[in-house]
């Protein structure tokens, strides 16, 4: 699990580990690596309550996707059709959008992004550009793209014990950092160059050149050209073009995958070329007028009503009892533990009865007795 800066694809933080603990757990782990002038993009299945205020609770703001199951209420509407609501204890902006792709060849098909964030402000944030930027994140991709084909070129780590692959790990991601520390320094030393032009293949190829060769190490003297070294200077003479937006379906190569099949959506099975993209947001369904509350036990209103009849008859033959659950449930067979403690939760919240100390109800006409 990475925590990578999008820009220049260049790494934040690493951990690593068995499979068995999951990516979130994974992912707490680089929390103390955030800052409140970051912005933290993520895919759908890190949207749990918990990890949303813990990464809140760190300054950093949000822009992540939401499982497709996630219900969030409306609790204000805005101009750019989001909607603000709350996940948990966290205020967030909810942005559906649909979105309609069309390829160089003619090929076109929509997708759909249910997006979250922390950025509540429509007008300094509108809907539509963050869902541009969250397109951004795919530079994660890159960057383990760049980790497993380009450097690795699709081989397995060597070690067959874990003392061994930790540092294999480690030596890898060096390598790749070392790399893009270089390609983001030539970058900046001509000026309007997006780091996205430097080539990785050729950093890499250059940088393996010059440990066979070992010649040109140490600069001779202080130019642009020669701080650069020779790597800066071949990743500056090979820069790519512009990099236009593209799409193609994910590869997936373990036929046991839930992702195996990605037909369903229409995207093309090689990279092509976006000429067209059009983003319209949708704005929330309109809200139907509430449902009274209803509990597991009250789904069938007329077995409710019977049951809190029968229970409110007995607290009032004896108004001046403390009525403890298992009291209660005693003289009806029918009631579990578990509904009783339920049910007389739910009516003490709403003032049905009064819950005066710990499994302890009575009616509403009970009074303390004052003790000597």
């Amino acid at each position: 699990m990475t925590l990578v800066e999008t820009g220049t694809r260049a790494l934040v933080g690493a951990v690593f580990g068995p499979t068995a603990e999951g990516e979130t757990s994974y992912a707490g782990r680089l929390l103390h690596l955030l800052r409140p002038d970051m912005l933290v993009l993520w895919d759908k299945g890190f949207d749990s309550n918990a990890f949303l205020a813990s990464v809140t609770d760190t300054g950093a703001q949000v822009l992540g996707r939401l499982r497709s199951n996630r219900r969030t209420p409306v609790l204000t509407r805005l101009v750019d059709g989001s909607y603000l609501s709350v996940i948990g204890t966290v205020k967030v902006r909810i942005t559906d959008a649909q979105i309609a792709v069309t390829c160089a060849d003619g090929t076109s098909f929509t997708g759909s992004y249910r997006l979250v964030t922390t950025l509540t402000d429509a007008r300094r944030h509108p809907a539509t550009a963050l869902v541009g930027l969250y397109h951004q994140r795919w530079e994660h991709e890159s960057a383990y793209y760049t980790l497993r084909h380009t450097i690795m070129n699709g081989r397995n780590l060597r070690s067959g014990d874990p003392a061994g692959i930790e540092q294999e790990m480690w030596s890898l991601l060096t390598l790749y950092q070392a790399l893009r520390t270089v390609m983001v320094e030539a970058a900046e030393s001509l000026a309007g160059t997006d780091p996205d032009r430097c080539c990785f293949i050729i950093t890499l190829h250059t940088a393996r050149d010059q440990v066979i060769q070992a010649t040109g190490i140490i600069p001779a003297d202080t130019d642009r050209d020669t701080l650069l070294g020779t790597i800066g200077r071949r990743i500056l003479t090979g820069l790519l073009p512009t990099r236009q937006q593209r799409v193609s379906t994910r590869k997936v190569k373990s036929p046991m995958s839930r992702y195996s099949e990605r037909h369903v959506d229409g995207r093309p099975d090689t990279s092509r070329t976006i000429t067209g993209l059009d983003i319209n947001v949708l704005k929330p369904a309109e809200s139907r007028p509430q449902l009274p509350a209803v509990t597991r036990d009250d789904r069938h209103t007329a077995l409710a009503e019977r049951r809190r009849h029968r229970i409110l008859a007995l607290l009032e033959k004896d108004p001046n009892r403390l009525w403890r659950p298992r009291d209660i449930a005693s003289h009806f067979g029918d009631i579990t533990m578990e509904t009783m403690y339920r049910q007389l939760s739910s009516w003490a919240e709403t003032g049905l009865i009064h819950k005066l100390g710990p499994g302890l109800y009575a009616t509403t006409a009970w009074t303390p007795t004052p003790l000597a």
